[in-house]
């Protein structure tokens, strides 16, 4: 099946949910540097490409590193959210990741039919 092919068979949900697992591991990766290469940052980067390709080829396994991927995600943002909470951007954007994780792991788990077949 071409790349278009699956694309179309797609809905815009699952279709986000790859851009948005995949923009956060690109993000996480581009941060290595920057911030010593601390090893949690790395974890979430994996954790989110992984997902981002178990989504794109629809797999079963998906649903469980999407939820392993859950736990360490809200572990992550919250600490940060509480810890670094004086800079505004930085806290919006936590934010925002975090409110973003549950949302797509919410829709995982409730389509994982759709990844079963």
């Amino acid at each position: 099946m071409s790349l278009g092919a699956k694309l179309k068979a797609s809905n815009v949900q699952i279709i986000s949910a790859i851009i948005f697992y995949s923009a956060v591991g690109i993000i996480c990766f581009a941060l290595l540097p920057i911030a010593n290469f601390p090893p949690h940052i790395g974890i979430i980067g994996v954790l989110s490409l992984i997902t981002a390709y178990g989504l794109f080829k629809k797999r079963v396994w998906t649903i469980w590193f999407g939820i392993v991927l859950f736990f360490v995600a809200t572990t992550f943002s919250m600490y940060t959210l509480y810890y670094l909470w004086q800079n505004l951007f930085f806290a919006a954007s936590m934010a925002a990741y975090l409110i973003l994780t549950w949302a797509f792991t919410a829709y995982m788990v409730s389509k994982r039919e759709a990844l079963e077949k």
